[in-house]
């Protein structure tokens, strides 16, 4: 069943107010990873709380304990439980997002302010959180607004998890999860996920599969303290040399997972899931676009997506303890920790791989005949997921995209992680949907994160419609 047509046009004649309301949520600095934001998170937890309860959601802010960040215990954000309609004859879903944000800074090659949301003249609205996953929290919202003003009955049950720690791992969640089954999520018939995007900036897609994570610091430590390379060069064992050795031996360029048996886990595609991806409405071009340079590993179409949707990626992410300012300063760094991840896919997870990559590191670190010391450390990680396609969910889905885009979206597996989205398929025994508002191109992670007014507004409107589908859907409960 079609979402109301008044709701559809209340949404356009709403753009202005969702964007402020979006440049409010931007405007707050909810980055979960930096202690030093930590009470933004807090802050944002509250706001969201607020947004929901003005919409005619009954909410309640759950407090998920405390967490030791970089040496510090400090309070982990309040998850947002909402709940509203308890009609026995009409599904209840469960809706999911996040409302804290990567980290972000002017000095990180950002063009604008972060935190300030900047609306281009080409509909562009930059600002970190826009599209992860401020923008969709947000379009949530405005779809129940409609429905609180005008007194309109929701087309189905809602219970809603907005939390703030999903990238930092989510934690506390999956304890809550636990809590809850018989609880806040007792009664659930599916659930869905705004939090990830399309694979171009053409084609709407539904997402159906996740990679899993596991993410690790590498330590290594020998002197007492910082030393002077022309005092002690050549003198003594230098952690940062031992570092980029252990660094260098983990993946190739052409991305070949260097830890034994970590490739070898996973299947080669058959004839029909080759196919699957060959369909795709996808390119080379369209990743080179969105990396921003043309260096994509291979020529070849499916080999680029399957190395995005269906392969193990390892990717090196920094060095802590090194020096990284202006100028020339020569010192030996006492301790340095590298970081790296590793995305999982089916059948890999956390408990097989970690092993194999601290058994791999320890015997590499021993060939290297240093005095130094090895520690490494898992910092967090999550499984990965597939869902079956073919559920009611994503029909409901599909048709509902098809009226908003006049298109048939494609139907994917996406390369990063959200952790959780197995937790709750796990736990409640429900279909789980990621049902994507931004495109490709957004940077998510990156700098100049932004949201394109289009998608904000029409992603609005196929949220709305999702649950009209869902509503009459003829699928079992």
């Amino acid at each position: 069943m079609p979402a109301p047509a008044e709701l559809l046009k209340w949404i356009d004649a709403s753009s202005d107010a969702f964007i402020a309301r979006l440049a409010e949520a931007v405007a707050i600095p909810s980055i979960s990873g930096d202690p030093a934001f930590r009470p933004h998170v807090l802050r944002m937890s509250d706001w969201v709380n607020a947004q929901l309860q003005a919409v005619g959601v009954t909410t309640k802010q759950v407090d998920l304990g405390t967490h030791v960040m970089d040496g510090q215990t400090l309070p982990l954000p309040k998850a947002v439980l909402g709940r509203i309609g308890n009609d026995p004859a009409k599904k209840t879903v469960l809706l999911y997002g996040h409302f804290d944000v990567q980290p972000a800074s002017k000095s990180d090659g950002w063009e604008t302010e972060p935190f300030v949301l900047t609306e281009e003249k080409d509909g562009r609205l930059v600002g970190r959180g826009s599209s992860d996953d401020k923008g969709p929290v947000l379009g949530w919202i405005g779809v129940l607004q409609w429905h609180h003003e005008t007194q309109t009955p929701l087309p189905v049950n809602l219970v809603i998890c907005f939390e703030g720690m999903e990238e930092n791992g989510s934690e506390g969640l999956d304890e809550l999860v636990e809590r809850e089954k018989d609880g806040w999520f007792k009664g659930v018939d599916c659930m869905c996920i705004s939090d990830n995007y399309w694979l171009n900036t053409r084609t709407p897609v539904l997402t159906y599969g996740l990679r899993g994570l596991v993410y690790f610091k590498i330590n290594v430590s020998g002197p007492g303290r910082d030393l002077h390379s022309g005092v002690f060069g050549r003198t003594v064992h230098e952690p940062m040399t031992d570092l980029i050795a252990l660094m260098g031996r983990l993946v190739t360029p052409a991305g070949d997972i260097l830890v034994p048996g970590v490739d070898d886990m996973v299947g080669a595609a058959d004839a029909e899931e080759l196919a699957l991806y060959e369909k795709l409405d996808y390119a080379v071009a369209d990743v080179e676009a969105a990396a921003g340079g043309k260096i994509a590993l291979s020529e070849d179409k499916v080999e680029v997506l399957m190395g995005r949707m269906r392969l193990p990626s390892l990717s090196l992410h920094g060095i802590e303890g090194a020096f990284a300012g202006p100028g020339a300063k020569t010192v030996i760094p006492a301790k340095v920790g590298g970081k790296f991840s590793i995305r999982l896919v089916p059948p890999q997870t956390p408990a097989s791989v970690t092993p194999l990559v601290t058994s791999y590191l320890e015997s590499e670190f021993a060939k290297l005949g240093s005095k130094n010391k090895l520690e490494v450390e898992l910092l967090h990680d999550g499984k990965p997921w597939v869902a079956d396609w073919r559920h009611w969910n994503y029909t409901a889905a599909m048709e509902a995209t098809k009226q908003i885009y006049n298109k048939t979206p494609d139907l994917t597996r996406e390369g990063g992680s959200i952790p959780v989205t197995l937790t709750f398929a796990e736990t409640l025994g429900v279909n789980v949907l990621l049902l994507p508002m931004g495109r490709g191109d957004d940077g998510a992670h990156s700098t100049n994160e932004k949201l394109d007014k289009s998608n904000f507004i029409q992603g609005t409107k196929l949220l709305g419609s999702y649950l009209y589908e869902v509503g009459a859907s003829k699928g079992g409960k």
